[in-house]
């Protein structure tokens, strides 16, 4: 694998995995604030942040050895409204400026595990800011979030309310490699 496009693959892995984290933290927050859908809503997008690192893990396989990765990470612990506020900036983030440099890198190279790894998440990003914007709307007006199942794809981390579709829109898994997040 090119050298950039591996440092571009750890720094997404090592976000994607500080997000996995972050939203788990966010989750238990949202709990104790009175608000279990947001909490179910951030618990749900966690996994959905742990397919994407292992997407680019997996897009790795023949690089071996140890970095020092660096990768955006926010940091704070804040109301389930500036934690939600915190999400949609990452996703965004993620959406508008860094999978869409990282892919460019990738094509470029002629990567295309890597490609289909981040083409996966950036996906499912553009989704994930849609809901915690819907979320925070929500908590601002003081009530949460109206919220059926969550179903997140466990091969490219697609993220749907309500039924599974019978393949993912994405990565045309079939329905049964959803989990759902009721």
């Amino acid at each position: 694998m090119h050298d950039m496009t591996a440092g571009n693959l750890r720094s997404a892995f090592g976000g994607e995995s500080m997000a996995h984290m972050r939203y788990l933290i966010w989750a238990d927050k949202a709990q104790a604030e009175g608000f279990p859908n947001v909490g179910r809503l951030f618990a749900a997008i966690s996994r959905a942040e742990q397919v994407h690192a292992t997407g680019h893990f997996r897009a790795m396989a023949d690089v071996d050895g140890d970095f020092l990765v660096p990768a955006g990470g926010g940091f704070g612990l804040g109301s389930t409204s500036e934690n939600l506020q915190g999400a949609i900036n990452g996703e965004l983030f993620e959406v508008n400026e860094m999978y869409p440099a990282y892919l460019a890198v990738a094509k470029a190279q002629g990567e295309h595990a890597a490609v289909r790894s981040m083409e996966y998440a950036l996906s499912a990003e553009k989704i994930h800011a849609a809901m915690y914007t819907k979320a925070r709307e929500a908590v601002e007006s003081g009530s949460d979030v109206d919220l059926g199942p969550v179903q997140i794809c466990s091969v490219c981390g697609h993220t749907i309310e309500g039924d599974a579709p019978d393949r993912c829109p994405i990565c045309n898994a079939l329905k049964k490699a959803y989990i759902t997040f009721a």
